[in-house]
């Protein structure tokens, strides 16, 4: 392979990165209001952060395309702030990938936080730890294993989606291209011994990610 060729590889992982460390941030506060917060709304919005595990890939983007593009309100808001399109480019598949993987990031951590024993957290609060502290000293650090399931799941699901990344972003070398475009246009060409390659290589990688996991969670739960 040529060294224009793993461009794919880079873009997929800085995609998945960025996708999966901005999940992360969101997830934390919002996870935290679905599990210890008892309102009508929760059900909305657990449907919705949902959503995106039975509606079709291609049916997501073509609504966050429309929702995009220059015509649409995101993609309104983002041409006049910053002066070009959101569609077409990195930053329009990186916020699509955060809703298409927003399940696998929200999922863990709620059931994180409903996992810590009610006592734990009002003893923290009982020695005079505000909430903040609590979170940040006593619920997240004895709830590893479902951070770790949401960074590996929300990682891996944005290093394979395709639908939604195709809709949004299309096929441009060095902006939009990741490893599963990469696949399909190989595919296309009858080029097969490329995506050959490039499916293998994901493959190893996707395999490698969940045995990590679940080697990982299978310690801290005999610990």
């Amino acid at each position: 392979m040529s060294e224009l060729d793993f461009l794919p590889f880079w873009l997929t992982l800085k995609l998945a990165f960025w996708t999966t460390l901005i999940l992360l941030i969101i997830g934390i506060p919002l996870s935290y209001y679905l599990a210890y917060t008892k309102h009508r709304i929760n059900t909305l919005l657990e449907a919705i952060v949902s959503l995106p595990l039975v509606l079709p890939p291609t049916v997501l983007g073509f609504y966050l395309l429309l929702l995009f593009n220059k015509k649409g309100f995101l993609g309104y808001l983002w041409y006049k702030l910053f002066g070009k399109q959101l569609v077409f480019h990195f930053e329009g598949i990186v916020l699509a990938s955060i809703i298409y993987s927003m399940p696998m990031m929200i999922h863990p951590l709620t059931a994180g936080f409903k996992s810590i024993p009610k006592n734990l957290i009002e003893a923290s609060w009982t020695l005079g730890k505000s909430k903040l502290k609590t979170l940040l000293m006593v619920i997240l650090p004895n709830m590893k294993a479902s951070i770790l399931t949401g960074l590996t799941l929300s990682f891996a699901h944005t290093v394979g989606e395709f639908g939604v990344v195709l809709m949004v972003g299309g096929s441009i070398e060095g902006e939009t291209k990741v490893v599963s475009i990469a696949i399909y246009d190989a595919v296309d060409k009858l080029d097969y011994s490329t995506a050959h390659l490039y499916a293998f290589i994901l493959l190893g990688f996707s395999m490698f990610a969940l045995l990590t996991l679940y080697i990982l969670n299978r310690r801290w739960s005999i610990s």
